[in-house]
Order: C-alpha cells, then structure tokens, then sequence
C-alpha cells in the first residue's frame, strides 16, 4: 500500500471534463483509462458548504447539523452563524488517520477554518477571513506558504462577482498558480501518507465566465473575447495535475472528485418578492430600491414564511410556540407545509411556464435533523434559477443575480477520477455517492469503516 492523494476541484463538471473536453486533458482523462470514472451526486444542498465536509464524513448535511454557509442558531430572527469548523462535530477522514499514526496533509479543504490539530498540516479554505488570522496548523505554516508562493500566498479571489473580466481571468490564474505551488513544496518537503489538495479556480471562473462558451445561455456572447477562458483554464489546471502525479509512485493512487457541478443559470427568482405577493411575506415598509432583506424589515405578526437567497432557497416558518411572534398554529404546520409546497412548485417563468421547482422537506431526506433546519428547501426551476432574496425589485424574475454577476448555478452531479495500483474495484456505477468517497479512503488505510458512515468503501480488500 502507497500513499494517497485526492485532488478536489470545487465545482468540476463531468459533462465538461467527460465529455465535451474529454480529448484536452489527458491527464485527468488518463487517470479514469487506468482506473474509473463516474458522476458523483452531491449532497442536497449541492453547495460547497456542506458538501465537502459531508464527502469527508460519510456524514449528510442533517447528522452535521448545517445546511449551507448560513444557519439559524435558535428560532430568534436573527440570531444566524456562520458554519466554520468551529460546528463540524463528526470525525473527518484525517482525525481517523491521525489516530491510526497517519501522517495527513490537508490543504484548502473548505470548512477547516479555524484549523483543528491532527498528525500533519493543514491549511484552511477560502472560509478563512484573510491571512492575519490564524488559518493554518501549525500556525508557522503560514510564512512558509507565502515564502513558496513569491511572497504572497492567496487564499481566495476575493469578490469574484465583478465586471472586471480581465482583472478576474487573472486573479483565478495567479491563485492557482500559487496553490499548486505550495502543495507540492509541502508534499515534496515531508512524508504523507494522505494529502488532499481543493482548488476552488474552476468554481470561480464558472460563476465568473460561463456565459461566455455556453450557447445556451440567457446572456451568451459569442464574440467575446472569454469565449475559451473557461476551456483554457481547465486545460491549465490539467498540466498542473499532471504534475502532481510526476510525485507519485507506482504504489501510489489517486482519487479526483469535485463537491458538485455547474449549469446554466437561466436567471434568479426574487423568492422574498414572490412570498410578498402570494401574501405569506408583509413588510413594514416597501423598498424603492432593490434591498437585501433584513429581518427587522419583516411585520412578523402578519408574516408567515420569509425566505433567503442563494443557488437554493431556504424558507423559514413563523410558527406559533417556536418563533416569537409565530402565525402558523403548531397543529396546522404540516397542512400549511404542504399548501406551501404545492404554491412553490408552481412558479412559473416571465412568459408563464411553470419552471419545475423541487422542493424538499429535511425530515425526508436527511437521516437525523439536527441543530434548526429550513422548513423548506428548494431548488428553484430544479436549480436553473438562482434564489435572490433582495425586495424591492419589482419584479420575481432577474436575469442577473442580486449579488453580483453571475453565470452559473451549481449541479447535483460532480466528478470521481480514480486509479489505485491494483486495479481492485467494487463494481463503480455511473454514478456515484458523495458519502462513498470518505469510506474507500478509511478502507484504502485499513481502516475498519465506521457503521455510521453513510457510504461504502468502492474497493477490494486485495487494493490495500
């Protein structure tokens, strides 16, 4: 048994990757010749938070306790956090290694910040506030990464919904560049039995670009000068993972997986606005402008549901004996839920046809709730519209989003590349769950899987 590394690019999309520019990345496309390759369906919400931290728990977003980057504390109106590791309270697959004299090297995995110790190094995500807090463990870690990195080690392209394109383009380039750089420093200047590098440049540059090489979205602009950006990306990032594998040894393998994909964005629904007007919304006072909701705009005595933005909606209930100023009779709740239900998939688009929402209730598809979860959650027009949770719009229908520009929306299927040296699979299906990734990694190890984990290991005994 060699070692293991897993390459994550958030947002990868196997209809790019395994398809359409199968024949441009050899790379990527040689390691699924050796090995396997499948789609991977991603946790619902299909977001980068909490889906990483499921993929690295076997755990879903219910066990974790959070449903996106933004969770309601208690049932107060605004008392809202943020989901940092501070609230990952289930075991990722370093922490098992690390108690099984493991050496990991953990590099921009999202929700690792704050950094937790474990039996190597690990640098936290984009998640991280900037680099004059402590983001990396140990904590010296950090100057080392901006001396590899020509003295600047990014974490993040910060705001990346921008018209600047050109500043953009290259802002993706530069932290790639530098992330690629520093991993393999590290990797090179110690032992590792397990390293994960997550390079967040393909989520970037699709929500940035992708109306440029799509034909089929709302915006296409077919002479731009974007039209390859995303293209030529890929196929940078795809040199640079062949340079990782220069590292490895024949005993080595190699898993690559992203936390979900990206589609088209057809355009945003204004779900607050939509909530006004169906009447389950009553503001104090209507916006001139367009407005980011707050919850002290809200008349929640006359308020039942009031909803959040995002690539998915999250809608709330006012209900009575929970909420302070609640209006839904607790015995009516789930009569009102799924009147709701039947009023939000309903939506229909600007010219009148119903866009084929789906919406899903948390006791249904996770396999504990824990912590508060939306009432509802939804994936407005099956995620081709956004949700902007901005009032004062004047309408329920956008075509830009409310907080920036933005191409694209994110998809429930990501991608799994893998090669292990013996060629020892359990049967792969076309698709795969996100929750199998943790568990063939534990098995990879030796490692008993934990019965709690909620995938399975997608190797033989014989691979270890």
């Amino acid at each position: 048994m060699g070692r293991l590394l897993v390459i994550g690019l958030d947002c990868a999309t196997p209809q790019l990757v395994f398809d359409r520019w199968k024949n441009l990345l050899p790379n990527l496309t040689g390691i699924g010749d050796r090995g396997r390759r499948a789609r991977l369906f991603s946790t619902v919400p299909p977001i980068t938070v909490p889906a990483w931290t499921a993929m690295m728990t076997s755990k879903d977003p219910g066990i974790l306790g959070f449903y996106g980057f933004r969770n309601r504390k208690s049932y107060e109106y605004e008392d809202l956090y943020y989901a940092n590791a501070k609230y990952v309270k289930e075991k990722t697959v370093w922490n098992y290694l690390s108690r099984n004299r493991k050496k990991s090297l953990v590099f921009g995995v999202p929700q690792t910040y704050p950094p937790k110790p474990l039996n190597g190094v690990l640098i936290s995500s984009f998640l991280a506030p900037s680099k004059e807090v402590e983001f990396t463990y140990p904590k010296e870690i950090a100057a080392r990464l901006d001396e590899i990195a020509d003295g600047d080690y990014m974490i993040d392209v910060r705001d990346f919904r921008t018209e600047d394109k050109d500043w953009l383009l290259e802002s993706i380039y530069v932290m790639t560049e530098k992330r690629f750089k520093a991993f393999k420093t590290l990797y090179f200047e110690d032992e590792y039995d397990f390293a994960i590098l997550v390079e967040m440049g393909i989520d970037r540059i699709h929500h940035g670009f992708w109306r440029y090489f799509d034909e089929n979205h709302r915006l296409y602009e077919p002479n731009s000068p974007y039209v390859n950006a995303i293209r030529d990306y890929y196929i940078r990032l795809d040199q640079l993972i062949g340079e990782l594998l220069q590292m490895l040894g024949e005993d080595d393998a190699v898993m690559v997986v992203s936390d979900h994909g990206a589609k088209t964005m057809i355009g945003a629904i204004c779900i607050n606005e939509w909530l006004i007007e169906k009447g389950y919304l009553v503001l104090k006072e209507k916006p001139t402008q367009p407005t980011r909701l707050k919850t002290e705009m809200i008349d929640f005595e006359k308020t039942t549901v009031w909803g959040e933005g995002g690539y998915y909606a999250r809608l709330f209930f006012n209900v009575q004996g929970r909420e302070p100023l609640g209006q839904i009779p607790a015995e009516e709740y789930e009569s009102f839920r799924d009147t709701f239900i039947r009023d939000l998939e309903a939506i229909q688009d600007e010219n009148g046809k119903c866009i084929g929402t789906r919406a899903f209730k948390p006791e249904e598809i996770y396999h504990q709730v824990n912590n508060i979860a939306p009432d509802v959650i939804a994936y407005l027009g099956n995620l081709d519209w956004r949700s902007a949770g901005s009032v004062g719009t004047g309408t329920i229908h956008m075509f830009e989003n409310d907080t920036g520009p933005d191409d694209a929306n994110h998809a429930e299927e990501g991608i799994l590349i893998m090669d292990f040296p013996s060629g020892s699979y359990r049967q792969i299906q076309d698709v795969q769950s996100i929750y199998d990734i943790a568990p063939t990694i534990l098995d990879y190890f030796g490692i008993p899987v934990p019965r709690d984990m909620l995938g399975v290991s997608m190797i033989r005994e014989e691979v270890r």
